[in-house]
Parts: C-alpha cells; sequence; structure tokens
C-alpha cells in the first residue's frame, strides 16, 4: 500500500465493509476526550493530508468509497464543537449529525461534492463536519 494510500483509507480503516464511510466517521470519535482544540487541530491535519494523498491517487477525479480521510475530518470539525467532557449523547449526536449531512449531502455540501480533484472529494465532508458543528453548538445554547 502506498503512503497516498495509507493516508487516504486512514490506515486501512477505508476497506472495511460494509459502509467505510461510517467507520472513517467513527475510528476518530475518541478524540473528542482530547478537547476542541484538539479536534479542530486534528481536523485542520487530516484536511491538509487527504488533499495531499487524494491528490497521488489514481482515482484523484472521483471519491471511490475507500477514501475516508475526508470523513475523519469532517467528523472531527463537528466533534470540535462539543466541550471537554460532553456526554455520550453529545458525541452520539455529533455523529449522526456529521454522517446526515455526508450522506444527504444538503445545500453548499451538495455543491462541493460535484467538484472536481483533491479538494472536491475533501471539501464536501468538511462542509458537512461545519453543518453538524454549527447545529450543535445552537443545541447546546438552548439546552
Amino acid at each position: 500500500m502506498t503512503l497516498a494510500k495509507f493516508v487516504a483509507t486512514l490506515a486501512g480503516v477505508g476497506l472495511l465493509r460494509p459502509a467505510p464511510g461510517t467507520w472513517g466517521s467513527a475510528v476518530v470519535l475518541p478524540a473528542v476526550l482530547l478537547g476542541p482544540a484538539w479536534c479542530l487541530g486534528l481536523a485542520l491535519l487530516l484536511g491538509l493530508a487527504g488533499l495531499w494523498a487524494v491528490g497521488r491517487l489514481p482515482e484523484r477525479k472521483a471519491d471511490p468509497g475507500w477514501v475516508v480521510v475526508d470523513e475523519g475530518a469532517g467528523q472531527l470539525l463537528a466533534l470540535a464543537a462539543l466541550p471537554l467532557g460532553a456526554g455520550w449523547p453529545w458525541v452520539l449526536a455529533a455523529f449522526l449529525l456529521f454522517r446526515l449531512f455526508d450522506i444527504t449531502k444538503p445545500g453548499p455540501v451538495g455543491w462541493a461534492d460535484r467538484q472536481k480533484g483533491a479538494v472536491g472529494v475533501m471539501l464536501d465532508d468538511v462542509l458537512a463536519g461545519a453543518l453538524a458543528a454549527g447545529v450543535l453548538g445552537v443545541a447546546r445554547a438552548l439546552v
């Protein structure tokens, strides 16, 4: 396995079946224990690593299902909206909201999904994560 594919699959997680995107989102959930600043920093790191990796894949013009570094980055953005010590219901909400926006691709997420190349592969999940973070922020303010 090349380094680019290793990064793109999040160390092989993207090769798990069924639902590799869900696995890619789930594998980063423990990062919530580090707190929001770490989640944000890791999201940035995965986003940049993903741009590099996807840009070096032969499939770089498409978004193959086994590329899950984008799901990891997006999920980490959603987790960054949670305070340190957030309980499992909040973590579950972050996971479900991110997956909902990633799968249904509302508004800007759908637009980003139609973009070509590594930026398009990464951007739809980053926007899905940002939308999930926004919803979580509003929910936390109301609760």
